[in-house]
């Protein structure tokens, strides 16, 4: 009963969807019937309103055209009167008002550029014709203010204040915003400080006018104005530095020591022209050609030139002038100055308006070079073309000797150098000697073989070998103490040491085998120094006198000889007495205790017995000391 009740409720319940689906349907196509009638009704009234909206189209752009005619020609109308705005403004120049005259410029300038663009409007000839000839008298004042501006503010540079801020030694840079501390250096690295040429608050007035002229195509008059000013300030601060215009013949005529200080003078010049003024001009060609080159480029070489000439000019000069070899060490110092330069002038004068500066340092160096080795060339052929026909009277270290030591020495402050320049600017390999160390050994027996020449000019053998032991005495002592020996090694000194050895027997054989002779049991001399005697039983009371007598006589005849002699070094000095003395000492008490008593009953003994051991020690002290005669009878 219950199950045929829930049935029925189903079904009604599903009679009544299918009613309701049913009405939902029919509504959906009365609206779709509705809505279509809607759209044809629509596109009607679309078709019939197309020709309102194609008019209201028409009329908009009618006037929006009108719009842009009537700016157009207001626009055109402006420009006509451009000049007549701006016309005293122009005219009363840029004296009292520059900012003011610059602002009329300008509208004069695009007034010009627009009558030039549309030529074709009425009257555009007269209205272009109008504004050039006023730009033109704008330009010409512009001008006349420019050079006013830069003369008043331009001003040679205080020397003492470019000395000072040049520094002597010590790493540089050339960036002057670097911050450190406040003494403006960082840590080690000093900071280049450049000259102020012209206020900072000029400068802007000045870059401002230099556009404006370069704009209207008046660059090559404001080029010129601003060459002219500072080229002859530039100079102006080189001349109160000191650096002087001189020819090639000037310097020909000068006396070497007022050139070697002109030579020292122009390196420093050199270095304040590079580091400080050129490199202050470069800095304020940037400032005031501002984005405008090439001009930029060119005025700062236009300005340079001259200056540039004048300094490496004096270069030239010294690296064309007679060689001689005093002149090496300045030519070095002149080589290292502008080697050390050059980086600085490649950047200084990079633009092709430069090149020809950049090229003139280039050559310069070139010819320091070549020059500087030349003058080493020529100082070895002096040497060993030396002819001094006058020898030292006693046996001293020669002038030449000493001379060339010297210049040794010199040549070593100048290692890296003279290294780069001898060895043709190649690498050297690490095994083989430096070309200075070459040139040196060379160079030390080129003078060893003058000097054994020389030692011939004397006629007594031992001051030959006084003389060759004293020299080469000299250069060995000198290398030791030197960086030569680094450069020469042990093996050199080790070498000439024996040689000094070798001269030093020589000479007592020389000087002393005749002596000794006396003390010895033949009398005759037998060219060495050997002290013993024979046994004297042989030997007559005659001959003993004779002997004594002859030691006698030769041993005043060496003192009053070699007391003139110098051995200038006190060791070898007491070397040379002691190896003496050694030999002679001995044979002279042996001899004289020897033979003594066979004339001791003569009445003259005394005659014969002039000296005691004593004696002859005391004198042989006084050999070598170079005294005159007049010292000696003291």
């Amino acid at each position: 009963m219950g199950a045929a009740s829930e049935v029925q409720l189903l079904q009604a319940r599903a009679q009544f969807m299918r009613d309701s689906l049913g009405k939902s349907q029919s509504m959906t196509e009365s609206m779709i019937s509705i809505l279509g009638s809607f759209d044809h009704r629509l596109s009607s009234l679309e078709t019939a309103m197309r020709p309102t909206q194609v008019r209201t189209h028409a009329f908009r752009k009618a006037h929006e055209n009108i719009d842009s005619t009537l700016k157009a020609a207001e626009s055109v109308l402006t420009q006509f009167d451009v000049s007549r705005q701006v016309e005293d403004t122009v005219l009363s120049g840029p004296l009292n008002d520059l900012t003011g005259f610059l602002a009329a410029v300008d509208q004069l300038q695009k007034n010009v550029e627009f009558f030039t663009q549309n030529r074709g409007l009425k009257a555009s000839d007269g209205a272009l014709n109008h504004a050039r000839n006023l730009l033109n008298k704008g330009m010409n004042r512009l001008a006349d203010e420019f050079k006013t501006l830069l003369i008043q503010n331009s001003k040679p540079a205080d020397s003492a204040q470019l000395q000072e801020m040049i520094p002597n030694s010590g790493k540089l840079t050339g960036n002057p915003a670097v911050e450190g501390r406040p003494d403006g250096s960082i840590g080690n690295v000093k900071v280049l400080q450049l000259p102020v040429l012209i206020a900072p608050k000029t400068v802007p007035q000045l870059r401002d006018m230099a556009q404006r002229l370069v704009a209207a195509g008046y660059h090559a008059q404001c080029i010129k104005i601003y060459r002219d000013v500072r080229a002859s300030t530039l100079e102006q601060s080189l001349k109160k530095l000191g650096v002087e215009k001189l020819s090639k013949e000037d310097v020909q005529k000068m006396q070497w020591e007022a050139l070697e200080a002109k030579i020292g003078s122009w390196i420093q010049y050199m270095r304040i022209a590079v580091k400080l003024l050129f490199s202050a001009e470069r800095k304020l060609c940037d400032q005031i050609w501002y984005h405008l080159d090439p001009h930029r480029e060119k005025c700062f070489a236009d300005v340079t030139d001259s200056s540039v000439h004048i300094l490496l000019s004096f270069g030239e000069a010294i690296a064309r002038s007679k060689k001689s070899p005093e002149k090496l060490f300045v030519l070095l110092d002149m080589y290292e100055t502008m080697h050390e330069l050059f980086p600085e002038i490649e950047n200084l004068f990079s633009s092709a308006s430069a090149i020809g500066l950049r090229q003139a340092a280039q050559d310069l160096i070139q010819r320091l070079a070549q020059t500087a080795k030349e003058t080493f060339g020529d100082f070895e052929d002096a040497v060993s073309t030396d002819a001094t026909k006058t020898p030292v009277l006693d046996g001293t270290v020669h002038p030449l000797t000493s001379y060339v030591i010297n210049y040794v020495k010199f040549l070593f402050d100048y290692q890296k150098t003279l290294n780069h320049l001898l060895g043709g600017g190649q690498p050297q390999l690490q095994a083989t000697p430096s070309p200075l160390a070459a040139a040196t050994v060379r160079l030390m027996s080129v003078l060893q073989v003058n000097l054994d020449g020389k030692s011939k000019l004397y006629r007594d053998p031992a001051l030959t070998q006084l003389f060759l032991m004293n020299n080469i005495h000299y250069m060995v002592r000198s290398v030791r103490k030197s960086e030569a020996k680094d450069l020469l090694g042990d093996d050199w000194v080790q070498r000439q040491r024996r040689i000094v050895q070798q001269h030093a027997n020589t000479y007592q054989r020389a000087a002393w085998g005749k002596a000794l002779s006396y003390l010895s049991g033949s009398g005759s001399s037998s060219g060495h120094l050997s002290g013993g005697s024979s046994d004297g039983s042989s030997i007559s009371k005659s001959a003993i006198k004779e002997r004594f007598k002859n030691f006698s006589l030769l041993l005043e005849e060496l003192y009053n000889r070699q007391t003139q002699w110098t051995i200038p070094d006190s060791e070898l000095r007491e070397a040379v007495r002691l190896a003496v003395a050694e030999v002679l000492l001995p044979a002279y008490r042996s001899f004289l205790k020897r033979y003594s008593s066979i004339i001791e009953s003569d009445r003259h003994k005394g005659k014969y017995i002039r000296y005691t051991p004593e004696d002859l020690e005391r004198m042989l002290g006084e050999f070598f000391e170079g005294k005159t005669r007049v010292e000696q009878r003291r």
